[in-house]
């Protein structure tokens, strides 16, 4: 069974004619390229302050800082400095972006106001019967794909996947797994896992984290004989030796990892690939909605973006306007499906 990875994408009426500052985009989650033509960077920038007015664009990285979703705001904050100036980023941790995401809605109509967000928000909303959705707010873009690494301490007796595979089918339960937050991309791998050898999802030990450095903790104490953890992520503890990589669950290897093998090499037919994009609230006016968009489609063109890419090791998946809008609700009911499969929903 493939997990979150090619999700359908529909375009919704309405919107696609009102847009001149996007001529063409094509994106998908599993081929990530884009073709946008967007105006000059400096008209970019008059539009946006236009909406803005003396406010200054604040970023929400919904989790705590380190993780996925703080890496790419930051990166956003310095691909940004070139066309809008100084932004500020801040963190509000807890329950898979979640808690940032209910003070997030009560951001209604403020432009200047901006979240990161993904594929791991949208699990954590159905495993934590939070109250809000993605639906409270106004979806702009998506950015980037990033694949998931399973890894042990670097002293572990645990070597490859047909030794984990083993240790799941003799006693699931027995394989804990660290991972991030309930609900998150990397629960619902371990609960496709579990699925892909047989095992039951729902007796999975899965121990849930707010962050990367709370996760890697736990499988450097032997607490966890495996740890799940995004590329960008895990890499420099890869590179470093505290950890061993021992599968990716992309469908083909990753450059960046080029000597680890993914999971259907070894039989286990589990491909997830997280995604995370940006939002604004609920409320803000078309003029300012198309604003944003365009900046962010034309923050993706800087250099220093690019590079963030290449250094981080994520794949571009630039969507925007109403395709990333259909985008995200057709993530909505995909990941709900997923959960109540695994036993998670």
């Amino acid at each position: 069974m493939q997990s979150p990875g090619a999700a359908q994408e529909r375009g919704p009426t309405g919107r696609g004619s009102r847009r001149s500052g996007v001529v063409a985009l094509v994106a998908a989650v599993a081929a990530t390229a884009a073709v946008v033509l967007t105006a000059p960077a400096d008209e970019q920038g008059a539009a946006v302050q236009d909406v803005l007015g003396e406010e200054q664009l604040r970023i929400m990285a919904p989790a705590s800082p380190g993780g996925g979703w703080d890496q790419t705001s930051r990166e956003m904050q310095a691909a940004l400095r070139e066309l809008v100036g100084r932004t500020e980023v801040y963190n509000v941790s807890g329950a898979g972006g979640t808690i940032g995401l209910s003070q997030f809605v009560r951001r209604t109509g403020d432009p200047s106001e901006l979240m990161t967000t993904g594929l791991i928000m949208i699990g954590a909303v159905t495993a934590n019967g939070s109250p809000h959705s993605l639906d409270d707010t106004t979806p702009l873009v998506r950015l980037t794909t990033d694949h998931q690494v399973v890894v042990v301490a670097a002293d572990s007796p645990l070597t490859d996947v047909p030794g984990l595979v083993a240790a799941m089918q003799a006693d699931i339960a027995g394989v804990s797994i660290a991972g991030g937050s309930a609900g998150g991309a990397e629960q619902i791998m371990a609960g496709l896992l579990a699925q892909a050898v047989g095992a039951d999802p729902a007796q999975v030990s899965y121990v849930a984290h707010s962050g990367g450095g709370e996760a890697l903790s736990t499988v450097l104490s032997g607490r966890a004989t495996i740890g799940i953890f995004g590329l960008s992520e895990i890499q420099p503890q890869i590179e470093a030796g505290t950890v061993r990589a021992i599968a990716v669950s992309s469908g083909e290897r990753l450059p960046a990892l080029p000597d680890v093998p993914t999971l259907p090499e070894a039989g286990l037919d589990v491909v997830v690939e997280n995604w995370r994009g940006v939002v604004a609230p609920a409320g803000i006016s078309t003029e300012q909605e198309l604003a944003l968009e365009d900046l962010l489609v034309e923050m993706t063109r800087t250099e220093s973006w690019r590079a963030a890419l290449a250094d981080r090791g994520w794949g571009d998946a630039l969507l925007a306007g109403p395709e990333f809008e259909e985008f995200v609700r057709s993530e909505q009911d995909r990941v709900s499906r997923v959960l109540a499969e695994i036993g998670l929903g």
